[in-house]
C-alpha cells in the first residue's frame, strides 16, 4: 500500500519542478541577450571584441549618453512613436469594431468575409512587398508617415480581428439582448458595454500591435526615402562605416530604443494575460 502511495505521488512532485525548470530556461532564453545588448553598450569595441559575453572592464558610460544627447536620436524615436500610435488607433478600432459585426451583425457571406480575413495570418509582408511598393507609389505616400501606417494596419487586422472575436463571443448575450430591449443600438452597446468590459483584450492587440510597428524594419525601410522620417530601426545605420562598425554604439542604441516597447508591456502585462485567456475558455 504504501509503494502504491509513492508511486502515485511522484509526478505530483515532479511536475512542479519540471515546470518551474522549464519556465527558467525560456526565461533566460529571453534576458540573457537582453541582458547581454546592455551590457555591450558600456564596453569600448575593443572591450566588446575580446569580451563580449562579460562585464566591461571599463564601464563606458560615454557610450548612452552620446546617443541620448543627439538630436537624431530624439528626431527617430519621434518617427517612430508617430508610426506605431497612428498604427494602434487604426488597428484597435477598425478591428474591435469588425469583431463586433462578425459577432452579433447576421449577415449573408459573414462567414466567407472572416474567413477571407484571416487568410491574412498566411502572407507576411514580405511576400507583398513589391506590389505595395508599387501600390504605395501609385497613391502618392512615398517619405510619408501614411505609407508605413497604412500597410502596417491591414496586416495587423487579421489577427486582431480574430483575438476581439474570440473575446467578444465570451460575454454573456443576455447584455446585449437586455440593451436591445431597452432602445439601445448597436453603435452604443458597442461604446457603453463592449468596449468598457474589453480592456484586457484591447490592451493585448494594443501592446502587440505596438511592438510589432515599433520593430518593424522592411516596410519603413521600402518606403521612406528621407532620413527626416526614419523610425529607429533605420537609424542604425547611422553607427555603420564603409570600413567598421560602432557595435558598441549600435548595442547602447538597441538598448535605448527598446525600452518603450519593454515598459509598454510590463505596463499592460496584467490586461495581456487576461485578454490572452479570456477567449481560451468558452463559458
Amino acid at each position: 500500500m504504501t509503494s502504491s502511495v509513492a508511486r502515485y505521488d511522484t509526478p505530483v512532485t515532479i511536475a512542479p519542478v519540471l515546470r518551474y525548470a522549464i519556465l527558467f530556461v525560456v526565461a533566460g532564453g529571453v534576458l540573457i541577450p537582453l541582458l547581454t545588448t546592455a551590457l555591450g553598450g558600456f564596453k569600448s569595441l575593443g572591450d566588446l571584441r575580446v569580451n563580449p559575453f562579460g562585464l566591461p572592464s571599463q564601464w563606458e558610460w560615454m557610450n548612452y549618453w552620446e546617443i541620448l544627447a543627439s538630436g537624431r536620436y530624439w528626431q527617430l524615436m519621434w518617427n517612430s512613436l508617430i508610426i506605431a500610435v497612428l498604427t494602434v488607433i487604426l488597428t484597435v478600432s477598425a478591428s474591435a469594431m469588425a469583431a463586433f459585426v462578425f459577432v452579433h451583425v447576421r449577415f449573408f457571406g459573414a462567414t466567407f468575409l472572416l474567413n477571407y480575413l484571416l487568410l491574412g495570418l498566411m502572407f507576411p509582408a514580405a511576400t507583398a512587398i513589391l506590389p505595395l511598393f508599387i501600390k504605395i507609389r501609385d497613391l502618392g505616400l512615398l517619405d510619408t508617415y501614411w505609407g508605413v501606417v497604412l500597410p502596417q494596419v491591414a496586416f495587423g487586422l487579421a489577427m486582431s480581428i480574430l483575438l476581439f472575436r474570440n473575446s467578444f463571443r465570451q460575454m454573456p448575450k443576455d447584455l446585449f439582448e437586455a440593451a436591445v430591449i431597452d432602445g439601445c443600438g448597436y453603435f452604443r452597446f458597442f461604446w457603453h458595454v463592449i468596449l468598457p468590459l474589453s480592456r484586457p483584450i484591447l490592451a493585448t492587440v494594443a501592446v502587440i500591435v505596438f511592438v510589432h510597428s515599433w520593430n518593424n524594419y522592411l516596410l519603413p525601410l521600402v518606403v521612406l526615402n528621407r532620413d527626416t522620417f526614419y523610425p529607429w530601426p533605420l537609424g542604425i545605420m547611422v553607427y555603420q562605416g564603409e570600413y567598421s562598425t560602432d557595435w558598441h554604439l549600435i548595442l547602447a542604441f538597441i538598448t535605448l530604443t527598446i525600452l518603450p516597447a519593454i515598459i509598454m508591456f510590463f505596463a499592460a502585462q496584467k490586461h495581456i494575460v487576461a485578454g490572452l485567456m479570456a477567449g481560451s475558455v468558452k463559458g
